[in-house]
């Protein structure tokens, strides 16, 4: 399949128009995401209704270059303040687009998994994410079918999942002519600011650092594959009213989908029932503070969360009861991320990527978010799903598009673990009345 890609040109795409060249401050929400790029990968397929000049090289070329208008601290480079804190150096030196053909069909690639190979084909890489480097990289690979494949490769210490995908929405209307539509950023990141009078009101383990579980950049300790399963729409309603308590209380399509995934996770790997198992996760909160961020903040505005448990009662019992753990480990308000924000003044937040160790699970949830949205006028993605998996342990939660509005679980785990959590996922589904 490698011989098959063929790079047909690279070049730097620049703002279309003069953009300022004031540094951007950063958060420490932003200065503790993983000091790294990461990649996604959208599929389009060819329709009936596609015309000739789907997928105008010089059109995606030309709109690129006017979302990076508004959207200018992605053509800009990391650079350093007087006093070494990093920030956003806004010097339009501009984004590398990439353009190559693959002599295969989309068929033939139909079977889509995450991995560094395929990453590797259709996602441009970054020798290393701390240098002055390209903050976003994109490829747009032809296949041979007249299918697609969009390939984003964007700094996490610039953006979050959300950030990225306002952008990319922002760039296909522009593509698709409807300037009116497009998302204008607040680029304010002081809203986030550490306050004066730091107040450090909860215990922020997830932030602490740990020597021994980092990872260098791109390596893994651990022998692992990935997945995707596709879940329905009926399998996510019968799932959320079996982890209803008693009171009928509302369960989210997060917090159901998760504890059955943790369970099924710490099975699969035959954890001992009297061990403990954490799982990661991240919250948006934007819509969480007082007064909230709009979702046009164009930022970090994640904060990091954990559950602990003993094995034995993730995976024994009410799956309600583990419903009901998620949330409340992850139903932080404004005072939540206002003591992280605190208690990242007072440590060194320049947190490496840490692994996942073989108990412990990391789960993203890109569910509700816009990235179906990136249409350049020829039809929605058939997939949009991260380029590849870190490690064993971590999960991405993503919306399908087709039409039972499902979503989609991309897991990574130990090979020998594989199988049975795929056999123990559907069985644990259908305990819940639907085969």
């Amino acid at each position: 399949m490698v011989k098959m890609v063929k790079i047909i040109s690279s070049e730097l795409v620049v703002p279309s128009e003069e953009t300022p060249k004031s540094p951007i401050w950063l958060s420490n929400l932003d200065l503790t995401s993983f000091r790294i790029h990461f990649s996604t990968i959208y599929f389009y397929r060819l329709n009936k209704s596609t015309s000739a000049d789907f997928f105008s090289v010089e059109l995606l070329k030309s709109s690129l270059a006017k979302a990076l208008v508004p959207y200018y601290p992605l053509a800009g480079r990391l650079g350093k303040d007087k006093n070494g804190r990093i920030e956003i150096n806004c010097t339009g030196e501009g984004v590398l687009f990439v353009v190559a053909h693959c002599d295969v069909t989309l068929d033939d690639f139909d079977c889509f998994t995450p991995s560094i190979e395929t990453r590797d084909l259709f996602v441009p890489t970054a020798p290393h994410p701390d240098k002055p480097c390209i903050l976003l990289m994109l490829q747009v690979t032809f296949f041979k079918c007249g299918g697609l494949a969009l390939g984003i490769n964007v700094h996490h210490t610039i953006v979050d999942g959300r950030s990225s995908f306002n952008f990319l929405e922002t760039w296909t209307s522009i593509a698709r002519g409807e300037n009116c539509s497009v998302k204008q950023p607040l680029l304010d990141r002081t809203l986030l600011r550490a306050r004066v009078d730091r107040k450090i009101m909860f215990d922020h383990f997830e932030y602490i650092y740990d020597p021994k579980s980092v990872v260098p950049i791109g390596i893994s300790t651990s022998n692992y594959t990935s997945s995707i399963f596709k879940i329905s729409k009926r399998h996510i309603n019968a799932l959320k009213l079996c982890c209803c308590d008693t009171a009928k209380v509302h369960v989210s399509t997060f917090r159901a989908i998760t504890a059955l995934i943790w369970r099924c996770v710490c099975m699969a790997r035959k954890l001992d029932t009297n061990s403990k198992s954490r799982l990661y996760t991240v919250v948006d909160m934007r819509s969480r503070m007082c007064p909230p961020l709009p979702p046009t903040y164009f930022g970090n505005a994640t904060v990091r969360a954990s559950v602990s448990a003993v094995v034995g009662d993730v995976i024994s019992g009410p799956i309600s009861n583990v419903a009901k753990m998620l949330h409340e480990g992850t139903n932080q308000g404004d005072e939540y991320i206002r003591s992280v924000i605190d208690y990242l003044e007072t440590t060194d937040m320049n947190l490496p990527r840490r692994d996942v160790t073989p108990s412990d699970l990391r789960v993203t949830s890109w569910l509700g978010m816009s990235m179906y949205n990136v249409d350049f006028g020829m039809g929605q993605p058939i997939l949009c799903a991260p380029a590849f998996m870190w490690s064993s342990g971590y999960v991405y939660l993503i919306d399908n598009p087709g039409k039972d509005a499902g979503m989609f679980v991309a897991v990574s785990l130990e090979q020998e673990s594989m199988l049975r959590f795929k056999e123990l996922l559907f069985d644990e589904l259908a305990n819940c009345g639907i085969a």
